[in-house]
């Protein structure tokens, strides 16, 4: 995830820790598996020459386009770029010929797609019902909110929103669109508010925030494509330790920043299985969290959290 900061400054979270944990070391090559605006890799990329590789991988091909800006700005560096779900960025790889020493997942959001309206990810600017990631993709979260039946859609708020309010927010939506669709982030969040009741306290959170990461999560099938990848990091360990060729490099950091527990739960379980198995070693004995310093220049970087692992060979 990443804010804008003084002047529209790009500010990429936990930038010195994810250039700590990954060692990027010359002529390797480093794929980023969400390339949003391009700040890590653009910090990165320099020290990759001569001869290194960045692979960028974003759903958003406006994102993706403004991040290869970004990182030819800073040098000769080669580029790479995928459009589509991380969870074939294995592939992609494979396609170019390349394997990777260096992954890093920002689980978060590019502020371009946060504050943007029209891509309603957001309820503080009323916009479009929508929450894609990748602006062709087919279902939108107006389609999910219309079509979904009420013990579904409540099961969804609760397994991927962990919304203990899940049913009484169904039913609320269930009974408005009975009347009329909603289209509208605004009119999504206003449902939301009148179905939960309020709360005070310095730790109070808008009444709407569970609902719209549930429906995001399940629009963009986040936790999918999460679990896929971290399968095929497990499968290229496996082929690491046997001697067989893999779209990672025997050695390969790979690092993952994420923002809620959904995410950050199957990280922990997958790196901790790798490292059981003597397939990995960990960098990363607790989760990195932002200090002071960043959280005043970026808010949303309060909840992040890194987690990284080095895949079998040498250190």
């Amino acid at each position: 995830m990443s804010e804008l900061g003084p002047a529209g400054r790009h500010i990429p979270v936990l930038l010195a820790e994810v250039a700590r944990v990954l060692g990027p070391r010359a002529g390797e090559v480093y794929a980023d598996a969400t390339a949003g605006l391009g700040g890590h890799a653009a910090a990165i990329a320099p020290s990759l020459l001569p001869g290194g590789a960045v692979v960028l991988n974003d759903l958003d091909p406006g994102n993706l386009a403004r991040a290869g800006e970004a990182v030819r700005r800073g040098g000769d560096v080669r580029v790479e770029a995928v459009h589509g779900n991380f969870a074939d960025l294995p592939a992609a790889l494979l396609g170019h010929d390349l394997a990777a020493d260096l992954l890093l997942a920002d689980l978060g959001f590019a502020s371009s797609q946060v504050d943007d309206p029209a891509r309603g990810l957001s309820f503080r600017s009323d916009g479009p019902l929508d929450m894609r990631l990748d602006p062709g993709g087919a279902v939108t979260a107006a389609d999910l909110v219309r079509d979904m039946g009420e013990r579904e859609l409540a099961e969804t708020l609760w397994q991927m929103g962990e919304e203990r309010h899940a049913r009484r927010i169904a039913a609320k939506i269930a009974e408005r669109r009975a009347q009329t669709p909603l289209t509208t982030t605004g009119e999504l969040a206003r449902v939301v508010r009148a179905a939960v009741p309020s709360t005070r306290g310095p730790q109070r959170i808008d009444p709407a925030t569970r609902t719209f990461q549930a429906l995001r999560i399940a629009v963009n099938d986040e936790l999918g494509s999460l679990e896929a990848l971290l399968r095929r990091i497990g499968e290229a360990a496996e082929d690491i330790a046997s001697g067989t060729p893999a779209w990672l490099r025997p050695g390969a950091r790979a690092a993952f920043i994420t923002f809620h527990s959904l995410e950050d739960r199957p990280i922990k379980r997958a790196f901790r299985s790798l490292v059981g198995a003597g397939l990995a070693h960990a960098i990363t004995r607790k989760p990195i969290t932002a200090g002071d310093e960043e959280t005043g220049l970026n808010p949303r970087a309060r909840s992040a959290k890194l987690r990284a692992i080095r895949l079998g060979g040498p250190a």
